[in-house]
C-alpha cells in the first residue's frame, strides 16, 4: 500500500522531501479541502494509506477538522508546537516525527 501526506503547502512538502528516503505521494492542501480537490486526489487516498501533517496554528487546525470529516480514517502527523510550522520545524525533528510514524528517513 502506499503512503500518502496531505500537507498546507509547497514550503511544507519541501521540507519533508528533504528527509523521506522512500516514496511518498505529498499532496498540498494550499490550506483548503474542497469537494473538487477530494474528486483529483481520489485515485491517491482510496488505494493509500493516509496521513494529515498540518502546522500547528489555527489555519492547521480548521484544515484537520474538515479533513478528519472527509477522510475519517486519516492518520495524524504533529509538529511540536514550540515550532508551529513544518516549514520552521527542524530537519532532525521533522524525521523523527515521521520514523515514529514508520517513515524510512535519511539518516544525518
Amino acid at each position: 500500500m502506499d503512503k500518502v501526506i496531505i500537507v498546507e503547502g509547497k514550503t511544507d512538502r519541501d521540507q519533508l522531501l528533504k528527509v523521506l528516503n522512500e516514496s511518498v505521494e505529498i499532496l498540498c492542501s494550499n490550506g483548503t479541502l474542497s469537494y473538487e480537490k477530494l474528486e483529483e486526489w481520489a485515485e491517491w487516498l482510496e488505494s493509500s494509506e493516509i496521513y494529515l501533517f498540518v502546522d500547528a496554528d489555527d489555519s492547521g487546525n480548521k484544515l484537520r477538522k474538515r479533513i478528519t470529516q472527509e477522510i475519517p480514517d486519516v492518520q495524524h502527523l504533529y509538529t511540536h508546537k514550540m515550532y508551529r510550522e513544518i516549514a520552521t520545524t527542524p530537519l532532525d525533528v521533522l524525521a523523527e516525527i515521521l520514523e515514529h510514524a514508520h517513515f524510512e528517513v535519511k539518516k544525518p
